[in-house]
C-alpha cells in the first residue's frame, strides 16, 4: 500500500508528475479542516477537507470532494499539479475555460448584435406575411 488509497499506477503517475514539476513534499504546507456541506455527522466530526499550499509559488488548493481525507490528499495534489502545469504552459485550465464560456454566454449582447437579430426577425416575419397574402388570395377564387 502506497501513500494514497488509489491504484499503485495512479499514485506513481502523480508522484512522477509532481517530480517533473519540481514539487517536493517539503515544499507543501498541508492542513486538514472540517468539510462543509452535505455529509452529515461523518463530515461534521472529521477533518476531511485538505488544504494544500505550494510554498515556492504560493498556489493554494482546497479539496473536500470525497469523504475520505486520504483520497482528498491525493486529489488535492493532482489539482495542484494541474494548476502548476497550466501556469508553466501558460494555457488556461479546463476549469477556467468552462468559467469563461459561461461568462460569454451571460454577457449582454452589443447594440449592433441586437439590431442584427431584430432585423433578421423582421425579415422573417415579412416573409411569412407575404406567404399568407399570396396563399390567401388563391383561396378567394
Amino acid at each position: 500500500m502506497g501513500m494514497f488509497p488509489v491504484r499503485p499506477e495512479k499514485e506513481k503517475d502523480l508522484l512522477e508528475r509532481l517530480a517533473r514539476l519540481g514539487v517536493k513534499e517539503s515544499d507543501l504546507e498541508e492542513k486538514f479542516i472540517r468539510s462543509q456541506g452535505k455529509g452529515g455527522q461523518k463530515v461534521n466530526k472529521s477533518a476531511t477537507c485538505v488544504y494544500l499550499k505550494h510554498l515556492p509559488t504560493g498556489l493554494e488548493v482546497k479539496c473536500q470532494r470525497e469523504r475520505s481525507q486520504a483520497l482528498n490528499r491525493f486529489l488535492a495534489r493532482r489539482i495542484l499539479a494541474e494548476k502548476l502545469e497550466a501556469r508553466i504552459l501558460g494555457k488556461e485550465t479546463e476549469e477556467q475555460q468552462r468559467i469563461e464560456k459561461i461568462r460569454r454566454q451571460k454577457r449582454k449582447r452589443s447594440k449592433k448584435a441586437r439590431e442584427k437579430i431584430l432585423a433578421e426577425k423582421k425579415r422573417r416575419s415579412l416573409l411569412k406575411e407575404m406567404r399568407k397574402v399570396f396563399l390567401g388570395s388563391e383561396d378567394a377564387d
